[in-house]
């Protein structure tokens, strides 16, 4: 509670308090408060109940969760307390004076006062301690203020009764909506066109969008180019206004920007020579552009070249291509520049400089005068095209008869015996007409020295060279069978019992058979044991290559010992059994009545130390039917 007599403005003061009779009713309250409160703080735990019963009055509707609980609104001789307590609970008014916002902490008396100047509670539950009087009321003392228009209308047309006021919305379109032709094309600053003073009053900077206004656009009203009210559907191309004075019927494109300008249409500012790629020179300069532009300047590109305008004045009918520019100029077609004839496939040198153009080119399909020298000369060509068209490679444009070849440039370069001494032309080539073609391979020639009799190919030069034929060399490691070891130091002839060389075997048996100690018990496979540097180092470990480990005595014995039989076709040894019984059968005097696994009582040190016997027993129990499965687990006697 307040004093009567603090500051306040007229629409902030409670309806009975302007009644009269406020001053005295709120000293005698505040009196009546002090003592009270002194008592409670004297009596303890029963001054809550007591401050219950000695309230004022009952709090609105809306305390009534705080009516027995005092502590909750006041706070015991902190009068300053009361506003915290307040604002706890109230937090967007709290937070309004925190950040200097709203009716409460904008500016005003409401940011200053304490809570209870204005809202005074205890006055019955249906106090409405949040009225004002809405006719006196600031708007300025709130976040939005009212302007134009906004100033009429009453608080209700803005502000619904079921929500605070301070939730009314500040967006244009909340309340304007209807109003909305745009449809909200537009967005929702409708602020940036419309103003206060009228709906109807626009404004709006037309350089701040996409389509800046310039030139005669300017002066345009806006319902010239903004059809209906959905703006943005206008257009922003040159050709969506104006395709009603586009003379050139869309075929120079919708880019009328490239041409004209805002200032004035009729004026082009289009320049060819910089914003294209092609220089207008000579004549060219003067023609018009539907000249050359008959068809849509953007979909139909036009060719640069000079056939695509003047092929009806090509008189060689496409023949020289499309440079006409190396003989004719812009300033007048008819006119011939200088022709530089080296600057053509066809250099003129030597003899031929001196003919005139018409000796060669007898019509104006210049390119169909032949370049090769059999066109002019096959009268002299006493090799009667034997040699194809390249005479240049012998002959010379200065005198026909002087001829030069070099042999090397061939596929067939001179070289040893072939060269030195030089052999004469007509030794392979027999007449001037059988130059070409000329077989190239050695046993073209030497067919008749080939005692391999072609088994070994035509690649004769793999062995043989040009400077003797009986001097040979050869690699015998790019062969299947390459040399190593012992075979190294061995004469061909050892192997190769004729020139048929092919015809010797690889594997050694073929020639090692008659070393085969183990008369083909190990198969054919000799390298398995044998080496190349020593038929006599051989090796084999028969733990790892074999499945049969050799331990103790088995180590010491020949192989011949097990491996008794031949080798089948494709194996390295004859198959052999792994139990003991496979090699020591005769030696089994048990005749097989303990089966075959001798090695349960004897071992490979010594087969006759026997271990596992049972000793014997005192008194020999009788044979038993049920004692014939424990025999055969045991070990034997």
């Amino acid at each position: 509670m307040s004093a009567p007599g603090a500051a306040m403005p007229a629409w902030l003061v409670p309806g009975w308090l302007r009644l009269g009779g406020g001053a005295k009713v709120m000293r005698a309250l505040a009196m009546a408060s002090m003592g009270l409160a002194t008592w409670m703080a004297a009596t303890g735990a029963a001054a809550q109940n007591l401050e219950s019963a000695l309230a004022p009055g009952p709090v609105i509707a809306g305390h009534v969760e705080a009516e027995n609980d005092c502590a909750k609104c006041h706070v015991r001789f902190d009068r300053a307390g009361q506003d915290r307590q307040c604002m706890a609970c109230h937090k967007d008014v709290g937070q309004d004076r925190r950040e200097g916002t709203g009716l409460h902490g904008k500016g005003g008396p409401s940011k200053t006062q304490v809570c209870r100047s204005c809202h005074t509670d205890h006055r019955g539950r249906s106090a409405k301690i949040a009225a004002f009087d809405h006719k006196s009321f600031d708007h300025k003392q709130t976040d939005y203020l009212l302007k134009g228009k906004h100033v009429g209308p009453e608080c209700k047309a803005c502000h619904a009764a079921d929500k605070k006021f301070r939730q009314a919305p500040h967006d244009c379109l909340a309340c304007h909506a209807k109003d909305d032709k745009h449809k909200g094309t537009l967005g929702k600053a409708c602020a940036d066109c419309h103003v206060e003073q009228g709906w109807k009053e626009t404004r709006f900077d037309h350089s701040k969008t996409r389509y800046p206004l310039t030139g005669k656009h300017i002066d345009v009203k806006c319902d010239a180019c903004h059809k209906t009210a959905v703006y943005n559907e206008a257009p922003s191309t040159c050709i969506g206004c104006h395709r009603k004075e586009d003379k050139h019927k869309a075929r120079y494109g919708e880019k009328c920007e490239t041409c004209h300008n805002t200032t004035n249409w009729k004026t082009i500012l289009f320049r060819h020579d910089v914003d294209t790629k092609y220089v207008l020179r000579g004549k060219h300069r003067e023609t018009k552009c539907d000249s050359c532009h008959t068809g849509h300047v953007y979909r139909d590109k036009l060719s640069t070249d000079c056939i695509s305008c003047h092929r009806k004045d090509d008189k060689h009918k496409g023949t020289l291509g499309t440079e006409c520019a190396a003989c004719h100029t812009e300033k007048v077609w008819t006119e011939i520049a200088k022709f530089d004839h080296d600057r053509s496939s066809f250099p003129l040198r030597g003899g031929h400089i001196k003919p005139a153009c018409k000796d060669c080119h007898t019509s104006p399909l210049y390119k169909e005068t032949p370049s090769d020298c059999l066109a002019c000369h096959r009268k002299d060509d006493k090799h009667e095209g034997t040699l194809g068209r390249a005479c240049a490679d012998c002959h010379s444009d200065t005198n026909w008869k002087a001829t030069r070849f070099d042999h090397a440039r061939t596929r067939f370069g001179l070289a040893g015996g072939h060269a030195v001494p030089p052999l004469k032309c007509d030794a392979c080539h027999r007449t001037l007409k059988s130059y070409r073609p000329m077989a190239l391979e050695c046993i073209s020639c030497h067919r008749k020295d080939d005692k391999h009799e072609a088994q070994l190919g035509l690649r004769c030069e793999s062995c043989h060279n040009e400077r003797s034929w009986r001097s040979t060399r050869f690699d015998h490691a790019r062969a299947r069978f390459a040399l190593a070891g012992a075979h190294i130091k061995v004469e061909c002839k050892a192997c190769h019992a004729s020139p048929r060389f092919r015809d010797a075997a690889r594997d050694c048996i073929g020639c090692h058979r008659k070393d085969d100690k183990h008369k083909a018990s190990f198969g054919d496979k000799c390298e398995s044991c044998h080496n190349v540097r020593d038929w006599r180092l051989w090796t084999f470990d028969h733990e790892r290559r074999a499945e049969y480990a050799l331990q103790d005595s088995h180590a010491k014995l020949a192989c011949h010992t097990c491996h008794t039989r031949p080798a089948p076709a494709g194996k390295a040894a004859a198959p052999l059994g792994r139990d003991c019984l496979s090699c020591h059968r005769r030696d089994d005097v048990h005749d097989g009545a303990f089966g075959a696994r001798c090695d349960q009582c004897h071992n490979a040190t010594r087969w006759k130390n026997v271990s596992n016997r049972p000793r014997q027993a005192a008194h020999p129990a009788p044979p038993a039917a049920s004692a014939a499965p424990s025999a055969r687990k045991g070990s034997p006697p």
